[in-house]
């Protein structure tokens, strides 16, 4: 593996960097340069955030890296996502997301109305609906190489009470898929720790590596 390559570590919504901790000293134990970046997910919109989180990390990144690979939870996904629709020319690599609610969750359109959700969530989580207007569905199909790995494990069973089918106690199974993805997974894992699970790790390092994931048993 060229020490060059750089992978983009892009936290979920209200969470810090150092959720992304174990997944970064795991990949730069496989020799990748990597930027475990910080953005407050609170203080502006998906598109806005999309922007200034990732430009700040690619300049991170070794000049010389190209493509630039990322590993996402969550919101990160949804990042990506809209940075490829705003710059198409970026060379993006492989990338990975945890948990990315790729259809929007139902639990933000059960909760965007309640009193103090725009204070824990941001502008950027009230955009995360199930809506056809909701960004994540008005971002077309992904261009580049997406592995999906998704949790079936919940330790919220009143938010899994509003969710469709199997879940990880914030986003639904189905919602996590997309259409261009190369490869989707599914583990025992919850959406609050997938990030930290051995799996899900090895998981990672092998789609950065090869471009699809290894056999598993859900």
């Amino acid at each position: 593996m060229d020490s060059t390559e750089c992978v983009i570590l892009l936290h979920g919504l209200a969470r810090s960097h150092r959720s992304m901790s174990p997944l970064e000293k795991a990949l730069r134990e496989q020799g990748y340069q990597v930027v475990n970046s910080e953005y407050d997910s609170l203080a502006a919109p998906i598109e806005t955030l999309a922007l200034t989180a990732i430009d700040q990390a690619v300049a991170e990144c070794p000049t010389a890296a190209s493509p630039i690979h990322f590993v996402t939870h969550s919101l990160g996904g949804i990042l990506v996502r809209q940075y490829a629709q705003l710059k198409p020319s970026a060379a993006i690599g492989r990338v990975v997301m945890l948990g990315p609610p790729n259809q929007g969750s139902e639990l933000v359109d059960q909760f965007a109305k309640l009193p103090g959700f725009d204070r824990l969530n941001g502008f950027a989580g009230r955009q995360l609906g199930t809506t056809a207007d909701s960004t994540p569905n008005q971002l077309p199909a992904v261009n580049f190489e997406l592995g999906v790995i998704a949790g079936s494990k919940s330790i919220n069973p009143l938010l899994s009470y509003f969710l469709p089918g199997k879940d990880d106690g914030k986003v639904s199974i189905g919602s996590t898929k997309l259409d261009g993805m190369k490869e989707h997974l599914v583990l025992p894992t919850t959406h609050t720790f997938m990030m930290r699970n051995s799996q899900v790790i090895a998981q990672v390092n092998h789609f950065l590596s090869k471009g699809e994931f290894l056999p598993s048993n859900p």
